[in-house]
């Protein structure tokens, strides 16, 4: 494993070459080092001649090796990722929350923006938190909700509340099945990515994904649907009439989860958005007469 960089460039070219030739993701080296090394990019930029630190040389090649090798997430190795500019710790309990995911955020916001909601108090629940990565963001962005988080997972839930902890976020967190522990709240705003890979496209995935990312997290039954089914149909069963129901989907279930809704809650139209690489991934449903779209 021993190898002949002496620098802090060298090391960069040596393990970006080599993850390129075993088909990797060449910027993994940049995280790794920005990670072992304690410096941002500018940082690796701007010192790229200096001497690579002797003693942290052997866990850098680890981590080059143990990702070539098994496909293991960067952040698993780091243990943590960035989302909405703050750093959540993850683990194998949790999805890495991804950039994609951000958006979805952000037309919340938009939402409640659109909607002169910026002063009121509002109740919002995060169905299937993980990480808690989008619960602890909208309370960080504004600070007059009312935050609820569940999830089926009891690990998950760990991670999510020491993630809320750390970041001084204030999250009301609850072990079940989507709305079920808070079937009692007068909810506002129901955000969600849950599960909604099909078990047949299993074969289709990476291995970083399948061995690593929570099934239970990942796989839905229903060809991928059978989440939002049972959101709506909490959302019927409990007589709640939320002003915005916003999730995740898979680029090909826009129209089967716009279906879903309107069918299933006659109140409301549904909208299908596309992320910034222009693939649907989102679906805002909001009330026909009450209130505005999240979109400008």
């Amino acid at each position: 494993m021993e190898q002949s960089f002496t620098t802090i460039q060298e090391a960069r070219q040596w393990a970006s070459l080599f993850l390129k030739e075993h088909q990797r993701e060449p910027g993994v080296a940049d995280w790794l080092l920005e990670h072992h090394l304690n410096m941002s990019y500018t940082q690796l930029m701007a010192y790229g001649r200096d001497p690579f630190p002797h003693e942290k040389k052997d866990s850098f090649v680890a981590d080059i090796y143990k990702h070539t090798e098994t496909g293991i997430p960067v952040q698993h190795l780091i243990g943590e990722a960035e989302f909405y500019g703050r750093r959540f710790d993850v683990n194998a309990d949790v999805l890495v929350p991804r950039p994609e995911t951000e958006e979805l955020v952000e037309g919340v916001l938009r939402f409640i923006e659109k909607n002169g909601l910026t002063s009121e108090y509002l109740k919002v629940v995060d169905l299937g938190t993980g990480s808690g990565a989008i619960a602890c963001t909208l309370s960080l962005e504004l600070e007059h909700m009312d935050v609820y988080a569940t999830d089926i997972s009891s690990q998950a839930l760990g991670t999510a509340t020491h993630n809320a902890h750390q970041l001084g976020a204030k999250v009301n967190f609850y072990q079940g099945d989507f709305l079920a522990p808070v079937a009692g709240e007068a909810i506002d705003i129901i955000v969600s990515n849950p599960p909604y890979i099909s078990h047949a496209e299993l074969k289709e995935l990476s291995d970083t994904v399948v061995q690593f990312d929570p099934h239970l997290a990942l796989f839905a039954d229903a060809e991928g649907l059978a989440a939002y089914h049972t959101i709506v149909s909490q959302i019927k069963s409990y007589h709640l009439t939320p002003m915005l129901i916003a999730c995740e989907i898979g680029h090909l279930q826009g129209e089967s989860v716009k279906e879903i809704i309107e069918t299933g809650l006659p109140g409301y139209h549904a909208e299908v958005r596309s992320d910034i690489n222009g693939k649907p991934r989102m679906v805002f449903a909001y009330s026909k007469t009450s209130v505005k779209s999240p979109d400008y």
